[in-house]
């Protein structure tokens, strides 16, 4: 293993030097905008800063994940402009920017060190990650190289992301001399990932006497959100400097080197609760995939119950009032507390409402299925009826103003199949998928403690679909607060159906639930992507085979 870099590390001399933490969001596959952003933001940060430099997040010249366009003939070229582009840009600072780069016949995920209008450092990410959300050694190979360089009179190493969970790039680059590591990443949000990461860096930093200066990406894209929260530990392990998470920022950092690369503390922001960094990471979702998709605005069905409640609210978080259209399609069944309650939340939040009664549809769809019906009881599929009626009402809504449908439905429905192929699972992007039925519940008392609009018995009432007389989901469910646990270990922990016994869950319970499970993956293929909050999301995260025999149990 080699140490590589254009400049050896300078004997350790007093001295400052300035760091800015460019915590940005960057659009996939936009090259060209990314790099302009890039630059507009090395002027920013050296007019506005002072910066000696500047780091930016893994692969920001494309966008993570950039997936298959990786594979596109034409990258090499967008990305060697791209770089060109800066390059003759002029900028003062050094740069530390992450981008594919390929040597021969193999790409690379690397950082890339740019000064004085010259790449001065190239390092590749040595542990490409092939886990949950991340693939990308369908795309990368392994980098082999350490990368220890003197920047601005410090001995500066260089890792990309993974490398820091890993044995090896942190401790190879101090014992080659660094005192300070750079670790560009694009790190996706789940609900406890910034205390792991913080636990990680404070034993990494503090074994291996360097400071570290960890820069995340931040933004939503498709189903993931990266929640930026970049931080710096100086080589005692303390933390030294936390940027926000959910926010776009440049962060100055200033450190004295003599013989360690000291940061200069700053004011740590507080803690967030659990409901409130899910509550952002929903809305920064839902705000990206929308205008990054170039949606004018949204559409939702608004039922009176509480998963509609919190979507709509989230939505309004996330795109204004103005931009966001309410539905309500009572039928028969529907009661008056929940047309109560639906008004009350479209008037509280100030959004476009309207009622659109499905029962005429309805009741000229069961004339056209008399026939091919007679002699048959009525079941789940006059409820799903009801369901595929609304869903054609919003997508015709969708079409006609070209606003994207959002889906209501949460994690604890998807995963047992508790939902109607092309009702309510019609629609373009789901708040709600990865968010378990009582986490909704925490939520929207949340965001009533911000301003109160979600009424008080659309909580507290036994949740129902309303699709049959005095229907609960409790009559087809196990409650919620057994429902979920039996999920997370079996969806999440991967736990076998006799393990989740053995914690002393009821055994029917287990084996219905585990069932409702398998079966229902063909439906979850087809529902929308929505935002990913946990370790183990449906999505990216599991993918299990629709047709096969794996039987439950050990």
């Amino acid at each position: 293993m080699s140490t590589s870099g254009t400049r050896k590390p300078s004997p350790t001399a007093p001295g400052k030097l300035r760091v800015v933490m460019a915590q940005q969001d960057f659009l996939v596959g936009d090259i060209p905008g990314n790099a302009g952003l890039v630059i507009d933001t090395v002027r920013r940060a050296e007019s506005e800063h002072q910066a000696d430099i500047v780091v930016f997040p893994e692969l920001c010249l494309t966008g993570y994940p950039p997936e298959d366009l990786l594979l596109r003939p034409s990258l090499d070229v967008r990305i060697r402009e791209a770089l060109e582009r800066i390059q003759a840009a002029g900028l003062g600072p050094a740069i530390v920017l992450g981008a594919p780069v390929r040597e021969g016949a193999l790409l690379y995920n690397a950082a890339l060190v740019i000064e004085g209008g010259a790449i001065t450092g190239r390092y590749f990410k040595r542990f490409p990650p092939n886990y949950q959300v991340f693939d990308e050694k369908r795309y990368f190979a392994d980098g082999r190289d350490v990368v220890v360089m003197d920047i601005r009179g410090v001995p500066i190493g260089i890792t990309v992301c993974e490398d820091i969970w890993r044995e090896g790039p942190v401790e190879d680059a101090a014992a080659s001399g660094a005192r300070l590591i750079l670790n560009i990443n694009a790190s996706p949000f789940d609900v406890d990932k910034q205390e792991r990461r913080q636990a990680l860096l404070e034993r990494k930093a503090r074994e291996n006497m360097v400071s570290i200066v960890y820069l995340n990406l931040v933004g939503g894209q498709d189903e993931l959100v990266f929640d930026g929260g970049s931080m710096v530990y100086d080589h005692s392990g303390a933390l030294a400097v936390e940027a926000p998470q959910f926010a776009e920022g440049l962060f100055p950092v200033d450190f004295l080197f003599e013989h360690h690369c000291q940061p200069i503390s700053q004011p740590l922001p507080e803690a967030q609760s659990l409901e409130a960094k899910v509550y952002s990471a929903l809305v920064m979702g839902v705000r990206d995939y929308v205008n990054k998709n170039g949606f004018k605005s949204v559409v939702l069905g608004l039922s009176g119950g509480i998963d509609s409640a919190v979507t709509l609210a989230v939505a309004v978080d996330a795109l204004g009032k103005e931009r966001v259209r309410a539905v309500m399609m009572p039928f028969r069944y529907t009661s008056s507390m929940s047309l109560e309650d639906a008004e009350a939340e479209a008037k509280a939040l100030d959004v476009r409402y309207d009622v659109f009664s499905i029962e005429p549809m309805y009741d000229a769809f069961m004339a056209a299925l008399e026939q091919p019906f007679e002699g048959t009881r009525p079941d789940t599929t006059e409820e799903n009826l009801q369901a595929r009626l609304r869903g054609v009402l919003l997508m015709s809504l969708s079409n006609k103003f070209g606003s994207l449908v959002l889906t209501t439905g949460n994690k604890s429905e998807m995963a047992v199949g508790y939902s109607t192929l092309y009702g309510d699972m019609a629609g373009g992007f789901d708040v709600l998928k990865d968010v378990p039925k009582t986490l909704v519940f925490q939520l929207a008392r949340y965001r009533n403690t911000v301003s109160a609009v979600i009424p008080e018995r659309v909580i507290t009432r036994p949740p129902s679909a309303e699709l049959a007389p005095d229907q609960k989901d409790e009559d087809s469910l196990p409650g919620y607060d057994v429902l979920d646990q039996i999920l997370n270990r079996y969806v999440e922990r991967d736990c076998s159906a006799d393990a989740i016994v053995a914690e002393g869950f009821d055994r029917a319970d287990v084996e219905r639930v585990i069932r409702l499970v398998d079966v229902n993956e063909y439906k979850r293929r087809q529902a929308p992507i929505g935002v990913r909050i946990t370790e183990r999301g449906f999505g990216k995260d599991r993918r299990y085979p629709i047709t096969n025999g794996w039987k439950s149990g050990k």
